[in-house]
This record gives C-alpha cells, sequence and structure tokens, in this order.
C-alpha cells in the first residue's frame, strides 16, 4: 500500500521553492520507516521547505529497477540492500552520488572517513547497518554469559541445545570464526577446499544439538520457549524481545556478521537534486544517531555512535548497547560478503543441504 507523507513548514537554508520542491523515498515500510519519517523526513521538511513523499516496498529495488527501465521513474530516493545497490549500479540504473559532498563529521572529519568501511560507493550512501548474531537466555547460563563466538560452539561450557539458521551464509562465517578464524580472513579460508571442510567440521561439533530455523521470528521464540540456551538470531527481533516484551536475553557480539542499507538515486529521478539534498542531510551525523533511538540498528558513521541515546519510548534503555557499530561491537565482526556468495552460493548450499540430510 502506497502511504504518502506531506510535511511542509517555512523554507530555510536551501534555494529550493517550497510551493514545488518535493522529493520522494521509497522504503520498506513497518517500524524501519517510521524511524525514518521521525529522523530524517520530518527535521528535513522543517529545515528546507521541502515535501517529503514516504512509499513503501516489500523491497524497494524492484519497483526501481522497473521504473527506470520503462523510462517512467517517479521515485527520487530508495532505500535498499548493498548487493542491490552494487548491481543497480553496474546495470547503469541508478546515478552517482559525490560523496566528498556529504556532511562532515561534527569535528570536521570529512564524510569519506567517518563513514564505516564498505558504506560509500558510486551510487550509494549507506544509512544504517544490521546485523547477524548471538542472542542467549541469561537464566539458562547460571551466571556465566559467553565472551567469544567460539563459546557458542563449547557445549561442555555452555550446555544447552543451539539455534542456527537452516542456510549456509553467515552459518559457515560463524563456524569458523568459532574455529579461530580472525573475522578479518573469513572469506579467504572459506574460498577455499580446506576451509570449506574445516567449516563443516566445525559444525559437525555441535550438530547433534541443533535447532534449525528459516523465519526471522523463530530464534527469540525458540530463547523464549527454553527449547534452546543459545541462537543465530538477527538484532532486531532479539531487541524487541528485551525492550518489548522484557525477556531475559543477552547479546553477544563477537563474530558477528553485519550487512548495510543504503541511499541510492534512480536514474532519471525527477527531483535528482532535491534527492541529493535529502540524502546529504539525512545521512550526516545527527539524524543517523536519531533514526538509532527508534529501531536497533547502527549508524553507519562513526561519529554517530556516541551521539546514541536511549530508546525513544523507554529512557532507561540505552540503545549504544543494541548497535552494531560501535567500536567494541566492530572488534571481530564480518561485513557480509555478497560478492563472494553470488560466486560461491550454489556450491555451498547444495553442500550444506546434504551435510544436513547425513
Amino acid at each position: 500500500m502506497k502511504k504518502t507523507l506531506v510535511l511542509t513548514t517555512a523554507l530555510t537554508g536551501l534555494a529550493f521553492t517550497a510551493s514545488a520542491a518535493e522529493v520522494t523515498v521509497m522504503s520498506w515500510g513497518g517500524a524501519y520507516t517510521k524511524s525514518q519519517v521521525e529522523a530524517y523526513h520530518k527535521p528535513f521538511t522543517a529545515e528546507t521547505g521541502i515535501t517529503v513523499n514516504s512509499v513503501d516496498a516489500d523491497n524497494p529495488a524492484t519497483p526501481i529497477k522497473a521504473q527506470v527501465e520503462a523510462g517512467n521513474v517517479s521515485v527520487d530516493v530508495a532505500d535498499v540492500e548493498l548487493s542491490d545497490a552494487i548491481r543497480l549500479c553496474d546495470e547503469g540504473l541508478l546515478e552517482e552520488i559525490d560523496t566528498t559532498l556529504l556532511t562532515a563529521a561534527p569535528d570536521g572529519t570529512p564524510a569519506t572517513e567517518d563513514f564505516i568501511d564498505g558504506s560509500l560507493h558510486d551510487c550509494a550512501v549507506a544509512n544504517i547497518v544490521w546485523t547477524t548474531l548471538i542472542g542467549y537466555d541469561k537464566d539458562k547460563l547460571g551466571g556465566t554469559e559467553p565472551t567469544s563466538i567460539a563459546d557458542f560452539f563449547d557445549l561442555e561450557k555452555y550446555p544447552g541445545k543451539r539455534g542456527m539458521r537452516k542456510a549456509a551464509k553467515t552459518t559457515l562465517e560463524m563456524a569458523l570464526m568459532g574455529d579461530g578464524v580472525p573475522a578479518a580472513e573469513v572469506y579467504e579460508v572459506l574460498a577455499t577446499d580446506e576451509g570449506v571442510d574445516r567449516a563443516f567440521a566445525k559444525l559437525d561439533s555441535i550438530k547433534d544439538e541443533v535447532i534449525w530455523w528459516e523465519a526471522g521470528a523463530q530464534p527469540p521464540q525458540l530463547l523464549a520457549d527454553g527449547e534452546v540456551t543459545m541462537t543465530v538470531v538477527w538484532n532486531g527481533r532479539i531487541f524487541n524481545a528485551i525492550a518489548e516484551e522484557g525477556k531475559p536475553f543477552g547479546l553477544l557480539w563477537d563474530g558477528q556478521i553485519y550487512d548495510l542499507d543504503l541511499f541510492v538515486v534512480p536514474k532519471g529521478a525527477p527531483n535528482k537534486d532535491e534527492a541529493m539534498e535529502f540524502i546529504k542531510f539525512s545521512t550526516a551525523t545527527e539524524q543517523l544517531a536519531n533514526q538509532a533511538s527508534w529501531i536497533p540498528y547502527g549508524p553507519a558513521r562513526k561519529s554517530s555512535i556516541e551521539k546514541v541515546g536511549s530508546f525513544h519510548s523507554d529512557p532507561s534503555i540505552d540503545m549504544k548497547v543494541h548497535m552494531p557499530t560501535t567500536e567494541e561491537h566492530l572488534a571481530n565482526a564480518v561485513q557480509n560478503d555478497f560478492e563472494f556468495w553470488v560466486d560461491y552460493d550454489a556450491e555451498l548450499n547444495e553442500r550444506f543441504n546434504a551435510w544436513l540430510a547425513n
């Protein structure tokens, strides 16, 4: 369903005509779009007088591609995943973005040095980081909480069932890190036959204790029902269980595998100039920090982390501890390598499924 948000105030600071200037932004809907409306859309209109039209899609990359190829573009900015941003850019379907024009950090650090690694591309600027990590039930661990990804695979030290996603992606990376491979070397190792054998050998060590899940809502429920002691889980899902339901769950960030969502401008966007201003404004330090008070996705800028405050509806919840992008949480973290999985997805999933069947 199309949802339109019209926000108007007096024009300030930018040379656009308030009666005509607008920008249409497409995102994913739900709590995520809500966080963007509060952190980006409303203050952008307040500062510039530019109307923001908010449109939702199941996956914004799909209508963007269709619109550009049909020569009938109605969207100015879209929020897409990294793999889609790279693909659409390579296909010539996106406008290039001059990242040197992005807003500097408050201390003057250029934006090109302030964004986390992998956040800036020829046609895309990241806004949030979401991640796959380990969640656990504090009440089931006898007061000793895990501190490393290796603990997830240690059934002697931490007895109990484990929850894991029924897929090769992230499962194999975590297995290698659990076996001592540094995050920075994971894909180099996994690209070898020996590395793949090593990952499956590590999985063999806990296979009999694993409950496999396929939908994001399952792992928090597995913890809540006492079916597992620890589980691989998406950080937004585990946060909701903690913040909204009061569950006694903890987060293990060591060995997290993070991914990005980014802003792009479709080729032929009707309001290209306004789109670029929107991206510049929304990816500034303050705005990215403000979004993090609405949803537990990490800001893509280093300078935003220290400005992240409490959960918007519960001041007792410090959102910093739930951000994937703190210096501590990124110490041994892997960024999902979509190019690796383009090359190896079929091969590794075939082996993974055969391994599951045996």
